[in-house]
């Protein structure tokens, strides 16, 4: 068994075969993947999407490219968005200092309200973080929300991924573990326990090889544990079913 902890499947591409798209994860073994809204409109299409498949769960949050549009009346669909009985995280949210595309002082106030509105309706966080490592690490040591959560995507080093760990978040592998320039990420899946870890597609985006260049699916999530597989020297089944376990606690997925 294996769980995508996740993809964005209510994105558009995934609007022309969404079915298929679900079913072949199924038929790859991957029994749950859990879906994750960026918009206000793509949280409820995600709500909507996991509603419909019983393999699938949903995350609401504003992703930080998105958190220069956030009014008065966001926060407050956010909340009833979370009340829907397969939202299980909330996310993704965090920094991204790369693209830059809200204002870096928006996103870091935008990141502090959303962290203490998913402290607030007892949610675990989904963590996006790119190039803002330290920023990131600051603001997860502040907040004192009690389920903690996941750091996606993880591109960080293993010092950060310890430090991460040890205030009680998962680490989350995507397939860039199969890139050939991806050393850095490779020795955090040498040197942390498996017990912290999960695994991911983030599809539509980052397929892993040899599928690179293609659309990503959830049904790829096996390469990246294939990898992780061979990093750890244990067998394919077990990593399936340590990290299945981890996204299923991290999320109370029963």
């Amino acid at each position: 068994m294996f769980i995508d902890s996740h993809a964005h499947l209510e994105m558009r591409a995934f609007d022309r075969d969404r079915d298929e798209v679900i079913t072949r994860a199924k038929e790859a073994g991957v029994d749950y993947i859990v879906t994750i809204g960026t918009t206000l409109s793509d949280c409820e299409k995600a709500i909507s999407i996991a509603n419909k498949y019983k393999s699938v769960y949903a995350a609401v949050g504003i992703h930080p490219h998105e958190v220069k549009n956030i009014n008065d009346l966001t926060y407050e669909s956010l909340k009833e968005m979370a009340k829907a009985e397969k939202v299980v995280a909330y996310g993704e949210i965090g920094l991204d200092f790369f693209r830059n595309l809200s204002p870096r002082d928006v996103q870091i106030r935008r990141f502090g309200e959303q962290l203490e509105l998913a402290g607030e309706i007892g949610l675990p966080v989904i963590i996006h973080d790119r190039e803002a490592h330290a920023e990131t690490l600051k603001m997860l040591k502040g907040w004192k929300g009690s389920r903690r959560g996941i750091v996606h995507c993880f591109s960080g080093d293993y010092e950060m991924a310890k430090k991460c760990i040890d205030m009680g978040f998962y680490i989350s592998i995507p397939g860039t573990i199969t890139y050939k320039k991806s050393d850095v990420l490779r020795k955090v899946v040498r040197k942390i326990p498996i017990e912290s870890m999960l695994v991911e597609t983030d599809s539509p985006f980052l397929s892993p090889e040899p599928r690179r260049g293609k659309r990503n699916e959830p049904a790829y999530v096996v390469y990246t544990a294939r990898r992780v597989a061979e990093i750890k020297g244990l067998p394919l089944e077990e990593v399936g079913r340590i990290t299945s376990e981890n996204t299923k606690n991290v999320f109370g997925i029963t």
